[in-house]
Formats: structure tokens, C-alpha cells, sequence
């Protein structure tokens, strides 16, 4: 019996401790450790299934092979693809343009991964003339969404990365090809692969780079009248050639060489605050202030080839000029004259960082006066929406919701961008003045009936029952329920509307 106790007594064996968690990468997760585990025959099964499958994978897993044998088996991968590239005349459609998408940034992906390491120079001409193909691909693709387009420009930024790190001598080389490629479309990429170019060649390829644009820009047909419709292609060639000049006068700090083909480029209408820019930087600001403040040349209307070479809108374009007059007469120690252009700039059209300036530079204890006469301009000012900005980004709350008040006739709804923004800013501190301009938008869409606003109309509605809270009774007319059942009879038929009201 002791021994038959004895065994019923013997201790139970202790549960093995439970493993410990691995740390790091999770082992679904591909990564080099993860995919080392599966070992080579697996890997390799799962490399050929997807290249039966995927074509632009089978063409990197072709050309990492072909990359084994040499740079000149890379090439003629790619240089197969582009043969047919440049032959090609199909369109392609919506359908068809993932993959046809996938395969041109696949071949850019050879070119780049596979070709550029064992070759650069013959990365680069295969790029140069992948790029010479795009506006006949872009064509013939349905690229609405600027996929397809967006290869090209991977390809051009690549470009200009390895050309950049050429020797002195094939950089140059490099760039002198780039100029019969682009003297009919300056513009085109070509024109911003050499735009960007240009800040990272070598000194010594600036000079005859120059000179076979000048020569480029000399080929084509002289300039005639501007107002010619047929002869806006060979302006805005000759414009963008001339541009990619000043490009290089800038790289070369040559500040009268850029003005100089300012004045072939526009000499009835030069950008004199380009101008004046670079001869301030120059540490000229006489001759900065001269350019700036003489008269602007003939007007005459802005030209497609005007377009196509990037002109100002005159607005902001007028705010830079005056910017620099500014700096010009502050470096000259014309500190009153610079003054009084800060202000008159702000009278005229309350621009905020003008009025600051103004500020930042005037003597102990003027400020303040000089503000609050800078408010009281706001407030009459003839232009009640540029002044309601003006004092909604100060900002000046109260000075805008009086604004709301004084020049209560002259607000539309329709005014959105403004309204709503500045509705929202009062709320907290001038809720009646929220509440009338809330009002007014969801009047607008209404009246209008702009479906595409209700979801709008619907949340300034829900806001408008938080704000009824805080307003003092007879504050608005009509009051808030009279208001509501006014909209009901008014648009009650408006179900898109009031779906959304009822579904908060």
C-alpha cells in the first residue's frame, strides 16, 4: 500500500515553456531573409510563372541575363523595343494602356538598372532616343490621366542625372546633340531635359553649347509679324531657343548677355522685372531701378506662342516688379521712397506681406497708428471681398465682421471661395455675422440649384442650428425657425437636399 501511495504521489512532469516570439519581419513578409528560405528551385518555379504571365517582368528578368553576357546584349534588348516603338502606328486605347504603359516603363527600367551600370553612354543614347519617340507614342495612347506621359518624364530626369555624372567632354557631347533634337520644339522635353542640364555641365561646355543654340535660334525662318496666326510655331521655337541662352548667361552670371536676348526675345515688351532681378543680384541697383521703373512697351495680346513660353499672369507679374523696385530703392538707402511704395502697393490692393513690411520698418510706437489706419482703409475699400480677406488672414475678427454689416447689400452668395471661409472664422466670436453669411451660400445654391453644392448647403444648415443657440433674439430676420420653414416652402422639393439635412 506504501509503495501503490508512493507511486499516486510522484510528480507531474512540468509543461514545456512556450517558444519564444520571433522578432522582426514577419516570415510571410518577402524581404532577403524570408525569400533566402525558400531556396533556389522554389524561387525559380515562382520566377517563371510570373514571367508567363506578366510581360514587362519577363522583359527585366530577360535583360538581367542578357547583363550577364554584356552591355551589348542589354542594348539590343532595348534596342529591339524601340525599333518597334518608333514603327509602331496602332492606337491604343483605354484598355490596353496599363500594359502598354507597364511595358515602356519596364524598358526604361532596363535601361536604367541593367544597361546605365555596365554603360552609361549607352544608357544615355538609348534614352535620348527612347525620348525622341514620345510625342508620336502620346499621340497614339488615351493618356488622360498623364500615366504614360509620366514614363517619359522619368526617362528625361534620369537623363539629366547620368549625363551629369559624364566626364567634362561626353557631358558636353551629350548636350551639343540635344540641340537638333529640340530646335523645332524647344518646349517639348528635349527643351527641359537641357533646361535642367545646364546647371550641372561643366563650365568649359557652356560656351559652345551657346553657340549651337545661336545658331539653331539663326536657322529658322526671321520673325515676322507678331500678330501672324501661321507664324507662331517658328516664334515660340526661336523664344524657347533664346531662353535656353539666358539659361547659360544666368549659369554664367553674364547679366548683360541675358539682357541683351531679353531684347531679341521681347524688344517692345522685355520682362523688365527679370531684369531687374538679375542686376540687382548683381549688386546694380541703379540700373535695376531704371529698368523697373521705365514705361511698359505697347501693349499688344497675349500670343498661343506668348503662352507656350510661360508668360506672367499681369497681376503677379505687377506684384513682382513692385517687390523689386522696393529692394532696389532699399539698396540705393532710399528708405522713405520704399516706404511709401510698400503703402501705396497696400492701398491699392491690401496685399498683407506689403503691409507688414511697411510695418516691420517703421519707428517705435508708429505701428500701431499706422494699423489702424491700414484697418480703416480695409473697411472703405471698393472692393468689399478683397477687403473681407484681407481682414479674415490678418486677421481683424471684429473688424471683419463689421465689414459683414456696413456692406450687408453687397454680398453674393455666389462668392463661395470667399463667403465660406470667412464664415467659418467667425464663427466663434461674431456667430450672427457667421450665420448671415451661411445664409447666404445655402440661398445661392438653392436658388440655383447646384446639385453638386447640397452636401455643402446641407452642413452650413447644421451649423446654422448650432449658431441659433447663441444668437440674441430679433438678431437675424428672419429667425432661425421662420428661416427653415422658409427654405421648406421655397424648396421643398429639393429631395437631393433634403435627404442630406435629414441624414445629418
Amino acid at each position: 500500500m506504501a509503495r501503490r501511495a508512493s507511486a499516486r504521489q510522484d510528480p507531474v512532469p512540468e509543461a514545456p515553456e512556450p517558444a519564444p516570439k520571433r522578432k522582426g519581419t514577419r516570415r510571410t513578409t518577402p524581404s532577403a531573409e524570408t525569400l533566402a528560405a525558400l531556396g533556389p528551385d522554389r524561387l525559380i518555379g515562382l520566377i517563371l510563372g510570373e514571367t508567363a504571365r506578366n510581360p514587362a517582368f519577363k522583359k527585366l528578368v530577360s535583360a538581367a541575363l542578357a547583363a550577364l553576357q554584356g552591355p551589348d546584349a542589354v542594348a539590343a534588348i532595348v534596342d529591339r523595343r524601340l525599333t518597334a516603338l518608333e514603327g509602331a502606328r496602332g492606337y491604343i486605347d483605354w484598355q490596353k494602356r496599363r500594359a502598354f504603359t507597364a511595358d515602356l516603363n519596364a524598358t526604361v527600367s532596363v535601361i536604367l538598372n541593367e544597361l546605365r551600370p555596365l554603360d552609361p553612354a549607352a544608357a544615355l543614347d538609348r534614352l535620348a532616343r527612347f525620348l525622341s519617340g514620345a510625342d508620336s507614342v502620346l499621340e497614339r495612347v488615351d493618356d488622360s490621366l498623364g500615366l504614360t506621359e509620366g514614363v517619359y518624364e522619368r526617362a528625361a530626369d534620369a537623363a539629366v542625372e547620368i549625363a551629369a555624372a559624364l566626364p567634362a567632354e561626353a557631358a558636353e557631347r551629350f548636350a551639343l546633340s540635344l540641340v537638333p533634337r529640340l530646335a523645332r520644339r524647344p518646349d517639348g522635353l528635349f527643351g527641359v531635359l537641357l533646361a535642367d542640364l545646364i546647371p550641372r555641365l561643366p563650365e568649359a561646355a557652356l560656351g559652345a553649347l551657346d553657340a549651337a543654340l545661336a545658331g539653331a535660334a539663326a536657322a529658322l525662318p526671321p520673325p515676322r509679324d507678331p500678330a501672324a496666326p501661321r507664324d507662331w510655331q517658328s516664334r515660340s521655337a526661336r523664344t524657347g531657343l533664346l531662353r535656353l541662352r539666358q539659361d547659360l548667361a544666368d549659369r554664367r552670371g553674364d547679366v548683360d548677355g541675358f539682357i541683351r536676348l531679353e531684347a531679341e526675345i521681347a524688344p517692345d515688351q522685355p520682362d523688365r522685372a527679370a531684369l531687374g532681378e538679375r542686376l540687382l543680384g548683381a549688386g546694380r541697383a541703379a540700373e535695376a531701378l531704371d529698368w523697373l521703373r521705365r514705361p511698359p512697351g505697347r501693349g499688344r495680346t497675349l500670343t498661343r506662342a506668348d503662352l507656350i513660353a510661360g508668360a506672367p499672369a499681369p497681376g503677379n507679374a505687377e506684384r513682382t516688379s513692385v517687390a523689386l523696385e522696393i529692394r532696389a530703392l532699399d539698396a540705393l538707402g532710399r528708405r522713405d521712397e520704399a516706404q511709401a511704395l510698400r503703402w501705396r502697393r497696400f492701398e491699392e490692393t491690401l496685399d498683407r506681406e506689403m503691409l507688414r513690411d511697411h510695418l516691420a520698418k517703421l519707428p517705435d510706437f508708429e505701428d500701431d497708428e499706422a494699423l489702424e489706419r491700414a484697418f480703416a482703409h480695409a473697411l472703405a475699400h471698393p472692393q468689399p471681398y478683397r477687403a473681407l480677406t484681407f481682414l479674415i488672414n490678418w486677421p481683424n475678427l471684429d473688424a471683419a465682421a463689421r465689414l459683414v454689416r456696413d456692406r450687408r447689400a453687397d454680398w453674393e452668395g455666389s462668392r463661395y471661395e470667399v463667403l465660406a471661409p470667412a464664415a467659418e472664422a467667425l464663427e466663434e466670436a461674431h456667430p450672427r455675422e457667421a450665420a448671415f453669411l451661411y445664409r447666404l451660400l445655402i440661398d445661392d445654391i438653392l436658388e440655383h440649384g447646384r446639385g453638386h453644392a447640397y452636401a455643402h448647403a446641407a452642413r452650413y444648415l447644421a451649423l446654422l442650428d448650432g449658431l441659433s443657440n447663441r444668437l440674441e433674439g430679433g438678431s437675424l430676420d428672419p429667425d432661425p425657425a421662420a428661416y427653415r420653414e422658409g427654405l421648406r416652402r421655397a424648396h421643398g422639393r429639393k429631395s437631393g437636399f433634403w435627404s442630406l439635412v435629414a441624414g445629418g
